[in-house]
């Protein structure tokens, strides 16, 4: 009986692994084993960070905010309690965006919240 050898699949199977790993530097594009393990470790980083990157964009809004609640004379913590407390629902990335691109509207929120 002759011998299966499956030439298509594992063809296809081998392109698409070096298709994926087009751009990497030197072997890491060239040679299938080393391909398959950075392209296993690089599905492992971007698995992880699309839970980091919601981390670091909150990190980010928050040090914006305090910034600019700083600026009008109150602290962060202050200012959220204020807002809590007033029933006003800006979620931080809508805030962030108002004290980087519109202070006045911000000032607005800051004496409401405040006062």
């Amino acid at each position: 009986m002759p011998r299966s050898q499956n030439k298509v699949a594992s063809h296809r199977r081998r392109k698409r692994i070096l298709e994926r790993a087009k751009g990497y530097w030197g072997t890491r594009s060239k040679v299938l084993t080393v391909a398959k393990h950075h392209i296993d470790k690089a599905g492992q980083h971007a698995y992880r960070d699309r839970r980091l990157k919601k981390r670091e964009f909150r990190q980010l809004w928050i040090a914006r905010i305090n910034a600019a609640a700083r600026m009008h004379g109150t602290t962060y913590s202050r200012l959220i309690d204020g807002m809590k407390k007033k029933s006003i629902d800006i979620n931080r990335k809508v805030l962030a965006n108002l004290a980087a691109n519109n202070q006045e509207a911000f000032a607005e929120i800051v004496k409401f919240a405040i006062a």
